[in-house]
This record gives C-alpha cells, structure tokens and sequence, in this order.
C-alpha cells in the first residue's frame, strides 16, 4: 500500500508517528478531493508500522484490527499529514488516534485505529 498510494513514513516512535500523502490523481475521488480509503490507508499504514517496530523485539507482531475514520474538510492538492498518538497501549492490543491536516495545518480528518499485537508465526 505505501508504495501504490505513495505513503511517506517520516517518524516513527512508540508513543507519536508521522506520515504524509502526496495528493495526486491516485488518491482522489471523482470529485477531485481525498478518497476517503486514502484516509484509512495512511492511519493504518503509519500506526501498523509503529506498532509493529515497538513489538517486534518482543518476538510479536502487529496487524489492523479496527478503524475508524472520520473526514472533516475536503483537500484536493499539496499534502495530506498524519500524526498518530498511541493511545493504549496492552498486551494485545494498542489503540492510536489519528489527526490529519492539510498543508496550511487544518483539520482534515480523524482516525482511531486499534492493532491486535500477537505472537510471531
């Protein structure tokens, strides 16, 4: 998914992570604005990958479990910019929040993702 959607993973720690989306034609809707599956790709993507670096050590891994994401303003150009915040964080679970923000810092949509955390197969 990051390479077909062009996801740029910038930061990734076990409590905040950051990412961004490149708004081209791949990402948009008809309607010229941000699909919202874009959305959900890029908040599953950054905290999969987060999540995944924090537990690996532990001989675990991470998968999406659930999200949810909420689209709050429209964006058709520049970037779309992910910053995740680790929320819970349990032996089976851990649950992040998601703001994205357009290039001029606005509110653009919200995500709550929830990574199951097992053991490695």
């Amino acid at each position: 998914m990051v390479g077909v959607l062009g996801i740029e993973l910038l930061e990734t720690g076990n409590e905040t992570a950051t990412a961004r989306l490149e708004i081209t034609d791949k990402v948009r809707q008809p309607y010229g604005i941000v699909h919202g599956g874009a959305y959900a790709a890029l908040s599953e993507t950054v905290v999969s990958h987060a999540t995944a670096t924090a537990v690996w050590p532990d001989g675990m891994i991470a998968m999406g479990q659930a999200n949810d994401t909420s689209f709050l303003r429209p964006v058709s150009e520049g970037f779309v910019h992910a910053e995740a915040r680790c929320k819970h964080r349990g032996r089976s679970s851990w649950v992040w929040e998601v703001e994205f923000r357009d290039d001029e810092g606005r509110l653009c949509a919200l995500s709550r993702v929830t990574m199951a955390v097992r053991p490695r197969p």
